[in-house]
């Protein structure tokens, strides 16, 4: 049997459509039938090239959702749920995590193992159904794999996708504690994701800084208090409007999740002293900024942290809370336009230029 899917063959080069075989099925390793894959804004970064050794040719579409066409030997998904053909489930998209190494041993960080890879980006179309822009998606013996709670849609988990679990892990990495005011910079699906987790940890106010309005509005719907237009607004208008919240002291925590250089000094600025910044969105190399070591950090004692990629404890944690709180989460409301295997090319385009927020590869 073959399988179709769409491959990305290089950096700005057009999306083709292939057909490829059906996988022979190593023990341990699942088939799904692909019900959705998003459109990320790193599958744009892949497709501008500008993430370093991607092996193309690649499927894109590392955050999917299937259906359990066969399972070789595989009774339960990775928490002990039984797992069956027909099934809905979500999978950790970084495999091959050594668990050998110093940062996995000793530094207890395996999203810097030297040897993950990860579905979608780092793993070559002669390797196989690895990416979730196809029909078919092969998780390979080991891939950490989630059956969808019962109350949850497949739409409700990958109308979040990558942003859903990136911006949890951003709040995560935070430290966010009840009572913080947090501002978050961008609306896309990470911002709107950190804004919607903040306000569930118990945030004192959650204020959201981003465009289009759109996606503003959706902002306020999952739990910000208040949104600042960046077309709308300065720099120094978006600080007043921080400053007057927190009796001048700035704000607890800044989440950046919009990639742009840009909002780095101004959440430098935003933070208060003794505050924490966490920046989730530079996924990619957007190019440097000027800061003021002395001026942004060590005179307001600000706690600076990363945070690269999901772990699997992310995913778990973050599922449970859609599932518990899905009216105050209304991810599926994200999808802006779905599209087939043959139109993935306008579905990068559509999210480069903003026009959708979440796009969907439907095969």
């Amino acid at each position: 049997m073959s399988v179709r899917a769409a491959v990305m063959t290089g950096p700005r080069e057009p999306m083709v459509v292939r057909t490829l075989p059906d996988p022979e099925m190593e023990p341990g390793a699942v088939l799904l039938e692909t019900v959705a894959s998003e459109v990320c804004g790193t599958d744009v970064h892949l497709w501008h090239g500008r993430l370093a050794g991607v092996p193309y040719p690649i499927i894109p579409g590392h955050v999917s959702v299937g259906r359990v066409a066969e399972a070789r030997g595989v009774g339960h998904d990775a928490v002990g749920r039984p797992l069956a053909p027909g099934d809905v489930v979500t999978f950790l998209d970084v495999h091959e995590t050594c668990y050998r190494c110093y940062h996995c041993l000793v530094a207890r960080q395996p999203n810097r193992c030297s040897a993950r890879k990860v579905y979608g980006i780092t793993y070559t179309v002669a390797e196989g159904l690895l990416g979730g822009w196809a029909e078919r998606i092969y998780l390979k013996p080991g891939v950490r794999i989630l059956r969808l709670p019962a109350n949850l849609a497949p739409d409700d988990v990958i109308g979040g996708g990558c942003g859903l679990f990136t911006g949890f892990a951003a709040l995560d990495r935070a430290e966010a504690r009840m009572g913080d005011v947090v501002v978050v910079q961008g609306a896309g699906p990470v911002g709107l994701a950190a804004a919607a987790f903040a306000d569930l940890s118990g945030a004192a106010e959650v204020v959201l800084i981003g465009d289009p309005a759109a996606r503003l509005a959706l902002g306020a719907r999952m739990g910000a208090g208040v949104t600042l237009s960046l077309s709308d607004t300065t720099p120094e208008e978006r600080l007043d409007a921080v400053m007057a919240r927190t009796g001048g002291r700035g704000a607890d925590l800044v989440i950046e999740a919009s990639g742009n250089p840009a909002a780095i000094p101004e959440g430098f600025a935003l933070v208060r002293d003794g505050g924490r910044y966490v920046v989730a969105g530079h996924y990619t190399d957007a190019g440097p900024v000027d800061i003021n070591p002395h001026t942004d950090i060590n005179r307001k004692h600000v706690e600076v942290r990363g945070q690269w990629g999901t772990d699997f404890h992310h995913l778990v944690r973050a599922l449970g809370l859609l599932s518990r709180h899905r009216e105050r989460l209304p991810f599926a409301e994200v999808i802006g336009a779905r599209y087939p295997l043959e139109r993935t090319q306008q579905a990068l385009e559509d999210v480069a230029a903003l026009r959708v927020t979440k796009a969907l590869v439907v095969p």
